[in-house]
C-alpha cells in the first residue's frame, strides 16, 4: 500500500533578477509502508529541498503529494504540523541533541507534544526507547558524555519514540566512523522494520545507501531509479564530487 506519493513535484525559487532557479524537476516516487528506500545525491543536487517536501515542511511549487492518501492541498498548516509531528521522525547529520539535557530528557521532548497516554508516560516511554538502542545505563548522561555513536543513538531514539511511520534520515552516518556508521544503519534498520515504519535515507554515501532495499539517485534535480546500479551508485558519486 502506497503511504506516501510524489507526482511531477517541482520546486522553484525566483533569484533577485528576477530569473527562476529550478531546484526539484519532475519527482515521481511512491514508498510504501514498512519499505526503505536511499536517495543518494551530491552537494547541490536538491536533497534537502526534497526531504523537506517529504517531511511536509515545504511544499511543492507544482506536481502533487499523498501523504497516507491525504493530498497536501487539503491539509491546512495546522493540520500539516500535528502529521508531521505524529508521523514524521527526522534522525539529522549532527544529532540537533539538546546539550544541557540528558538523553532521558532529549529523547522525551518530542512527547511533551503529544497527548493522552504517550504524554503522561514520556518518561516511561523514552526509557523504553533508549533501552531498545542499547542506551539503558547512559539515560542520565548528557550529549558531552557520549560518543558519537551513543549521541546518534539517542537521536534515533528521540525520532523514534511518538511511533512515527515514516522516518527521514538526512545522512545519518555522516559524523561518524565507517564501523560505527554501519552499526547505527543496521539498528535503524531493524527498528523501522519491527515497528512498520517507512524509511527514506538520503545521503551521498553508496555504501549506506546499499543498505535500503530501493536506490534512487538525484542529480540536478532529477530523480532515477538505481535499483540495479551497485556499481553505479558508486561511481555516481565520485564523479560528482
Amino acid at each position: 500500500m502506497s503511504f506516501l506519493r510524489l507526482e511531477q513535484v517541482t520546486r522553484s525559487v525566483e533569484l533577485p533578477d528576477g530569473s527562476r532557479l529550478d531546484i526539484l524537476r519532475g519527482i515521481d516516487l511512491e514508498v510504501a509502508v514498512g519499505d526503505h528506500v536511499s536517495i543518494v545525491g551530491r552537494s547541490g543536487s536538491g536533497k534537502s529541498t526534497l526531504l523537506n517536501i517529504l517531511g511536509l515542511i515545504d511544499t511543492p511549487t507544482s506536481g502533487s503529494l499523498e501523504f497516507d492518501g491525504v493530498p497536501l492541498e487539503k491539509l491546512r498548516m495546522g493540520a500539516r504540523d500535528r502529521r508531521r509531528g505524529r508521523d514524521i521522525g527526522f534522525i539529522f547529520q549532527q544529532f540537533n541533541l539538546l546539550p544541557r539535557r540528558t538523553a532521558l530528557e532529549n529523547v522525551s521532548t518530542p512527547l511533551l507534544y503529544a497527548s493522552g497516554r504517550q504524554f503522561w508516560r514520556r518518561e516511561r516511554l523514552a526509557t523504553e526507547m533508549l533501552e531498545r538502542v542499547g542506551l539503558g545505563a547512559r539515560i542520565h548522561s548528557t550529549p558531552d558524555q557520549l560518543s558519537g555513536g551513543e549521541q546518534q543513538r539517542v537521536a534515533i531514539a528521540r525520532a523514534l519514540v511518538r511511533g512515527p511511520r515514516l522516518i527521514l534520515a538526512d545522512e545519518p552516518t555522516g559524523a561518524l566512523d565507517v564501523e560505527t556508521g554501519a552499526q547505527v544503519m543496521g539498528l535503524l534498520d531493524e527498528v523501522a522494520e519491527s515497528t512498520g515504519a517507512a524509511l527514506i535515507t538520503i545521503t551521498h554515501d553508496p555504501n549506506i545507501a546499499l543498505l535500503a532495499r530501493r536506490h534512487f539517485r538525484l542529480d540536478k534535480g532529477v530523480l532515477s531509479p538505481a535499483d540495479d546500479a551497485t556499481a553505479g551508485l558508486a561511481e555516481f558519486v565520485e564523479v560528482a564530487g
